[in-house]
């Protein structure tokens, strides 16, 4: 069988994707290569989507689906606050039990489902995949960013990790009125790929840096290379610092986690942060400044986004450095409205998005 094929989705999930606001959800199984393939295209408001593509191992399929749409939903948050002309989409290949037998027909075929599509989605690397990869889907498609040809990386982390140094510099600015970034004590949790090159980052700027991570062999990189100071992870949350950067799990933002922190900003690059929507709210009635994840982790996106349209790593890398002036405004409307600054970045984004 080789066409577009549809699953019965459970009344849950499809709960869940009106709950988002999507969208439209296509399928695809090709018996003859194993492709097992979704793609959830959230929202076409301001263009064609974009998001990545991941090959990963599933418990079931319902499980797949839902971080398609989960993550497409964040993609079109990320693009619209970023005000980048794109919707947003992720595309979800359920890997195998068994090795693929032959990687370009596979990743071919999954070509052939987006050209299906007709520019409504464009894709690139994610988890499982790598600019191999998406140099063998442009075979089929020209809707795939990321190739070799368009300087593609596999590893988007120092185009994240600029982002959100961008916009701890701008919350600095804000709340401690310093241009300079010079002894300003920094708290990373997570010393992985985004948390070494921000931790890099932020050390040549000039900061004091303690780290936590339950990886000894990534924390003992930064303490060689940034002299930083290691904090137990459960201890990172009440450090006194300037700034806490949550850069490894979401959720970590909570009724105890918010009480405990002696920051003045948090911004980090680990996605949904908040374990609840409401809880930005709580960090502004503290006086913490929040620097709204969707908005400054989006590096890679806007990245991928500008490469496809401009084929200019220069640009993509000024537009990403512009995350500065772009939180810094939500910053002082988030002061001179009361409110959380979650919530005006959320509906800025809802704006953009014709929602």
């Amino acid at each position: 069988m080789d066409d577009r094929t549809h699953f019965t989705v459970t009344d849950s999930l499809m709960r869940y994707a009106e709950f988002l606001g999507y969208g439209e959800l296509h399928t695809k199984i090709d018996d003859k290569t194993g492709l097992k393939a979704f793609i959830a295209i959230h929202n076409l408001h301001r263009g064609p989507a974009i998001g990545g593509c991941r090959l990963m191992s599933y418990s079931s399929v319902d499980k797949a689906i839902e971080d398609a749409l989960r993550l497409g939903h964040m993609m079109s948050y990320k693009a619209a606050i970023n005000n980048l002309p794109h919707g947003g989409a992720k595309a979800v290949l359920i890997k195998p039990k068994e090795e693929i037998h032959d990687r370009n027909a596979y990743f071919e075929a999954f070509g052939d489902f987006i050209n299906d599509l007709g520019g409504r989605y464009i894709t690139a690397v994610d988890s499982g995949t790598s600019p191999h990869e998406m140099d063998i889907i442009s075979r089929r498609t020209p809707y795939v960013t990321c190739t070799s040809q368009l300087g593609g990386n596999s590893d988007p982390s120092p185009l994240t990790a600029l982002g959100v140094g961008r916009a701890i510099q701008a919350a600095v600015k804000f709340k401690m009125n310093q241009d300079s970034l010079e002894g300003v004590h920094i708290a990373i949790q997570g010393a992985g790929h985004v948390g070494y090159y921000l931790a890099k980052q932020l050390h040549e700027l000039g900061a004091r840096l303690s780290m936590a991570d339950v990886n000894v062999k990534a924390l003992q990189r930064c303490i060689d290379e940034f002299n930083v100071t290691v904090v137990p992870p459960d201890d990172i949350y009440h450090l006194e610092c300037d700034v806490f950067s949550p850069c490894a799990f979401g959720a970590v933002l909570n009724l105890k986690t918010i009480n405990q922190l002696q920051a003045k900003i948090v911004a980090g690059s680990a996605n949904n942060q908040l374990a609840h929507h409401h809880y930005g709210a709580l960090l502004h009635e503290r006086g913490i400044l929040y620097g709204p994840d969707f908005l400054i982790n989006a590096g890679g996106l806007i990245h991928v986004a500008v490469t496809y349209a401009h084929g200019d790593l220069q640009k993509s890398t000024e537009q990403i450095s512009n995350i500065y002036h772009t939180v810094y405004d939500i910053y002082e409307r988030a002061k001179s409205e009361n409110r959380a600054t979650n919530e005006i970045a959320e509906q800025i984004a809802r704006k953009r998005l014709g929602e």
